[in-house]
């Protein structure tokens, strides 16, 4: 049985009455909990009101673009986001999948919905790559700390909400200081090697962790890139 503390929420931004309907049966089925909004300002309200763990959306909505918000969105969240349109060109899809994490066209099988949701609200859980290399250590040396058992991320003192990915990518690297990652290396181990992203994917996530966790007055401490082989994590470890 599926406790009220495991059941996942998926906002539906679709504007037809009867797909979110559908979406929302199937979905159900499957124990997850829902909301719908017709329009992308009644969307953003949902967004606030549930904080849903997943968003199905719409490109063509009647007060905008889908797109537009998700890349607003994006902007203070990782959650997974699948985009559902009857916009077909290869162009489109593209474009979609540059912000978002998967893409289904309309028509679409329920199913088909329903396993790529499953897929993405699993890779969005927060789960260490290399947890066995921490062996629980505290990183500590005055503006960062990273409680790697605990998953928590501490900056000058204050805690850090970090979306998943970046979390990831945080907890793999700093898990083994000075080693130098490919970006494909990165892209495989976190975001999987049949996602429809690419590994500029990698280069966004990390320019959005490099803002939040470096100091100002030494803006290139922790992540250091490495031209032409990717990057590696540095600093100095207290074990205390």
């Amino acid at each position: 049985m599926t406790s009220r503390e495991d059941i996942r929420h998926i906002l539906i931004v679709e504007d037809d009455t009867d797909i979110a309907e559908l979406v929302q049966i199937y979905l159900h089925h499957q124990h997850y909990s829902t909301s719908v909004a017709h329009t992308l300002k009644d969307a953003a309200k949902r967004f606030e009101e549930h904080e849903p763990d997943l968003v199905l959306c719409d490109i063509l909505l009647p007060d905008g673009l889908g797109t537009e918000w998700i890349h607003l969105l994006r902007e203070k969240t990782d959650l997974p986001v699948i985009f559902l349109s009857s916009r077909q060109e290869a162009e489109d899809i593209i474009q979609g999948l540059e912000i978002a994490d998967d893409y289904i066209t309309k028509p679409f099988d329920p199913d088909i919905m329903v396993a790529r949701v499953k897929k993405r609200m699993m890779s969005s859980r927060i789960i260490p790559s290399h947890p066995g290399d921490s062996n629980g250590k505290v990183w500590r040396d005055g503006w960062l700390d990273i409680h790697f058992d605990r998953y928590e991320v501490y900056v000058g003192g204050n805690e850090l909400s970090l979306p998943a990915k970046e979390l990831q990518l945080l907890l793999l690297m700093a898990g083994r200081p000075g080693h130098v990652f490919s970006t494909d290396h990165l892209f495989e181990q976190i975001w999987g090697l049949d996602n429809w992203s690419d590994v500029r994917t990698v280069m966004v996530h990390m320019h959005h962790l490099r803002r939040k966790i470096e100091n100002p007055l030494d803006p290139h401490r922790y992540i250091v890139t490495v031209r032409g082989l990717g990057y590696k994590f540095q600093a100095k470890q207290d074990h205390r």
